[in-house]
């Protein structure tokens, strides 16, 4: 389709504004493509306004476009933007650490920096099935229930926890939307909130766009230090606690069983929240032990305030996650969420729906398990064999992220520019750090690199660049 567009585009300048265009037979037969390829084509000449499409009529170039004004003055809003700078709370809208997971590396560049799943190991064909099938049901374009689709809550509340309901559950727009709506629901602007150290970075741009203050507490090879974070709770006054116990982004670490029952008996002792981003349990490794339960199967308290979301397992489209809690709380998510959003969209719960009740879910979930496993052992090999070094942190299960320590004194972002020169992105650990990080890492994820052959070339090319950087 691409190719077309592009050839579509050149040959244009041969038609004068108004004069009909070759007819989509007379597109096929000369540049042998099919139907879909020419829809396609002329779709993109029509959104870029090239082109109008008249329905019986054919496809006609469009009248030259007029000349664009000259641009305004907006330098005002450098003082409107900057007028709550210094006045507690300030709200900071950094989105610098989510940016650099969303960017996409050139094709002859090695992602090891991206947060989604290739698309080969997407369910693209359940998708697209389960797409078909959500249209047809009746109702499928009516608008939802504002909580989401009693059905699909209650596949959720089943899948996080026994002792849930679909009345503890609330539809979200994907995991970070549902991270955003805890925040603001549970600390008011100014309040501290304790979070995991290092942490997801799209963790602390919301809390610093909510105008909260991240408190961070360290993480070690167990997960949370929970005697830190008993005193953190105690020299901050805190209410909410943000945390990953499985898979933890970015270290991997899974939190011990001691641990887990001190968190929740801490946080019921300060009458605090703890929000659960169980982002990773259908990321499971196939040759994982048996995964704890979430926190919130040992809470019947409502302390536990818990994400579950569909959208890393699937496809970065199918933003479609849970919420669940108990009590008063569940009344402020469901009223912050409204006013942001009304509603996730019908067609989306429905496709979700329609996709975790088909037999190709589970079948999905046991590929990806398979195909995690084998890009996770050919990354930590390759890099054993070159830098072994860099391996000191233990390699988690799930997920499809290392987290590697670099030499004291070797700035990651220098390490990253020059990575990039030598063909493989990665991610700089700076921005999963709420101050100055302890010591230099980089994250490095494999779910995004086309095979496992692409993940050893990506560590051949990061040795590379540590030598460049002056590592021997």
């Amino acid at each position: 389709m691409t190719e077309l567009a592009d050839t579509l585009r050149r040959e244009l300048a041969r038609y004068s504004p108004g004069e009909k265009l070759a007819s989509s037979r007379e597109l096929m037969q000369q540049y042998q493509v099919s139907p879909v390829t020419v829809s396609r084509a002329i779709a993109a000449l029509v959104a870029e306004g090239l082109v109008v499409s008249r329905p019986g009529a054919g496809v006609f170039r469009a009248e030259a476009a007029r000349s664009a004004p000259a641009p305004g003055d907006t330098s005002w809003q450098e003082v409107a933007l900057s007028a709550e700078a210094g006045v507690p709370p300030a709200r900071v809208a950094d989105a610098t650490g989510v940016l650099t997971t969303l960017l996409l590396a050139p094709p002859e560049v090695v992602d090891l920096n991206s947060g989604y799943l290739h698309p080969s190991l997407q369910p693209e064909r359940a998708l697209a099935a389960a797409l078909a099938r959500a249209g047809r049901r009746p109702g499928a374009w009516s608008r939802p229930p504002v909580e989401g689709l009693p059905e699909l809550r209650a596949w959720f509340a089943r899948d996080i926890a026994d002792g849930l309901t679909a009345s503890d559950v609330l539809i979200a727009a994907g995991g970070q939307s549902a991270l955003n709506t805890a925040l603001r629901s549970l600390a008011v602007p100014g309040a501290p909130v304790l979070v995991e150290s290092p942490t997801y970075p799209g963790i602390l741009a919301i809390a610093k766009a909510a105008g909260l203050r991240p408190v961070p507490v360290p993480v070690d090879a167990d997960g949370v230090r929970t005697d830190l974070l008993a005193d953190a709770f105690a020299a901050t006054g805190a209410r909410l606690f943000v945390c990953q116990p499985l898979f933890h982004n970015p270290t991997g670490a899974v939190l011990s069983s001691e641990r887990r029952d001190e968190v929740l008996r801490i946080a019921r002792a300060a009458g605090a929240f703890v929000v659960e981003d169980d982002y990773a349990r259908r990321l499971v490794h196939a040759d994982a032990p048996p995964l704890p339960a979430p926190l919130a199967a040992a809470d019947p308290d409502g302390v536990v305030v818990h994400i579950r979301s569909l959208t890393k397992p699937t496809s970065p489209n199918l933003r479609v996650a849970a919420l669940a809690a108990r009590g008063p709380a569940l009344a402020r998510l469901r009223a912050v969420q409204t006013v942001d959003s009304f509603f996730v969209p019908r067609p989306l719960q429905e496709t979700a729906l329609e996709l975790v009740a088909a037999p190709a879910w589970a079948q999905h979930l046991r590929t990806l398990a398979a195909a995690l496993r084998d890009r996770r052992t050919a990354l930590a090999t390759a890099l054993t064999q070159l830098r072994p070094e860099l391996m000191s942190h233990q390699i988690a299960y799930g997920a499809y992220q290392l987290w590697v320590r670099l030499p004291q004194g070797l700035t990651p972002e220098a390490l990253t520019a020059a990575a990039l020169r030598a063909g493989v992105a990665v991610t700089p650990g700076g921005p999963y750090f709420t101050a100055e990080p302890p010591a230099p890492h980089l994250r490095l994820s494999y779910g995004y690199a086309e095979s496992v052959d692409q993940l050893a070339e990506g560590a051949r090319r990061l040795d590379r660049a540590l030598t460049e950087t002056g590592v021997n």
